[in-house]
């Protein structure tokens, strides 16, 4: 009985991390993976900030008010309606947001991010991370 209580004490901490790590979905949006098909094609590399508590609710640059929790993004050319796939580049994480402001209007940064996706990339406690971007449309 000695014996199994210990088998059990070793393997149930491996049963659980596997129960963590297993997807209902394969959908690349819903569960954060990257596979090269759902990538785009890469065109900037760079870093990104964050925006967000004193924008909330103001208009942005294309004219719809912004809400921080949204999946959406400032990028200083790229037409408003643009969907990117966002990459950070230490993590590995991504998530897939709209352009509809225009920014960063800090030095060498290539794109600003509403708090929403900058949590979801884990950029929120640095402020900024090296990120890839990715057109999908």
């Amino acid at each position: 009985m000695k014996n199994i209580l210990t088998r059990m004490t070793a393997i149930a901490p491996l049963l659980f991390v596997a129960a963590c790590n297993t997807t209902a979905s394969t959908d690349p949006d819903t569960t954060g993976s990257i596979s090269q098909a759902s990538l785009g094609k890469e065109f900037q590399r760079g870093t990104a900030s964050w925006y967000g508590p004193g924008f909330h609710g103001r208009k942005t640059a294309s004219g719809e008010r912004f809400d921080s929790s949204d999946m959406t993004a400032a990028h200083r050319s790229l037409p408003f309606g643009t969907r990117l796939r966002v990459v950070n580049e230490s993590n590995g994480r991504s998530v897939v947001v709209r352009v509809n402001d225009r920014g960063p209007f800090a030095h060498r940064r290539i794109i600003d991010l509403a708090k929403g996706p900058a949590q979801a990339l884990g950029l929120t406690s640095a402020g900024v991370g090296y990120v890839s971007l990715h057109r999908l449309d």
